[in-house]
């Protein structure tokens, strides 16, 4: 029991030291944060769009509530939803990053985020999979991806020199770190990566971003993890969301370990969030734009998500 107790007081000094923020800096206690959709593959009426429910799942277990950023909306309405929501993820899917209505929408976040950071006004992205390779064509304005074998497959993170001091891995525990970087935790589902030579080749990333992990499929090697120097942008090849909330592939991990990483990044972006001050006109309008007013539907016997939501 002493050693339970003792592991408990740990975990939870952790935790408390994992959201310690600047001395001063106005937090947010109530982060919204959105979550953009994305074309349904083979669109049918009341289901045009969809989100996976283990984004919403993911944020949430760190203590933010969701808004689905809705796609084929005009500018002028992502400007008034941005003032309102504290940070937006871009989730993995198998939308076009050139020409769909998802890259659209990420095109005016990202613009946003970068004229609002730059006066001061804190708004962080994230960016997972598809998220992560649009990031990249946003950044550089060309496409740089090149084709590999990480279709399904979990893989330890090959962790740079600029990893221990970055913003989103500095205040890991030593102990997951270690795992991360020795055990199968991150989960890949993509046909295309960005090759490290290729990255090191663009001088816009190389500026813009600093490689916080890279992976290999056995033949080229990859960028897996980045966050922006000068702005609080970051993005994943890996999906950190599954380890605790898909179920429907055998190749995603469920370890003590894998569960815990999926714990610590969603806690990191959400306190990245935390540290956004816009807010909803009132409180009916942030009412009505919570993920709450739509019901996931179960997919996982047809899916790689257990559960979806679907939009008109």
């Amino acid at each position: 029991m002493k050693l339970v107790c003792v592991a408990l007081f740990s975990l939870f000094f952790q935790i408390i030291s994992f959201a310690v923020v600047s001395e001063g800096q106005k937090i947010n206690d109530s982060p919204v944060i959105g979550v953009l959709a994305q074309e349904v593959y083979s669109p049918s009426p009341g289901k045009n769009a969809y989100i996976a429910a283990s984004y919403v799942k993911y944020l949430e277990s760190a203590g933010a509530r969701v808004v689905p950023v809705m796609i084929n909306r005009t500018e002028e309405e992502y400007t008034i939803l941005f003032r309102s929501i504290n940070g937006i993820l871009f989730p993995g899917g198998g939308a076009s990053i050139f020409s769909s209505s998802y890259a659209k929408a990420a095109g005016i976040f990202y613009k946003l985020a970068l004229e609002a950071n730059s006066k001061g006004d804190y708004f962080p992205v994230w960016g997972t999979c598809l998220g992560f390779e649009q990031l990249t064509l946003l950044t550089s304005g060309k496409s740089l991806l090149s084709r590999t074998n990480t279709s399904g497959v979990a893989l330890p993170l090959n962790f740079t020199k600029e990893s221990k001091d970055s913003r989103m891995f500095k205040d890991f525990p030593e102990d997951l770190m270690t795992s991360l970087a020795n055990e199968p935790l991150t989960e890949n589902s993509h046909q295309w990566s960005l090759t490290t030579a290729r990255f090191s080749g663009n001088e816009k990333l190389r500026k813009f971003y600093q490689i916080l992990s890279t992976n290999t499929d056995g033949q080229t090697e990859f960028v897996s993890t980045v966050e922006a120097n000068d702005f609080p942008i970051y993005g994943t090849q890996w999906h950190p969301e599954k380890n605790a909330f898909e179920w429907t592939h055998v190749y995603i991990p469920h370890s003590p370990d894998a569960i815990r990483t999926t714990f610590y990044m969603a806690h990191f972006f959400v306190n990245e969030a935390r540290k956004s001050l816009h807010k909803f006109p009132s409180q009916k309008e942030e009412q009505n734009a919570l993920i709450y007013n739509y019901q996931p539907t179960y997919t996982g016997k047809k899916s790689s998500f257990e559960q979806t939501y679907y939009f008109d």
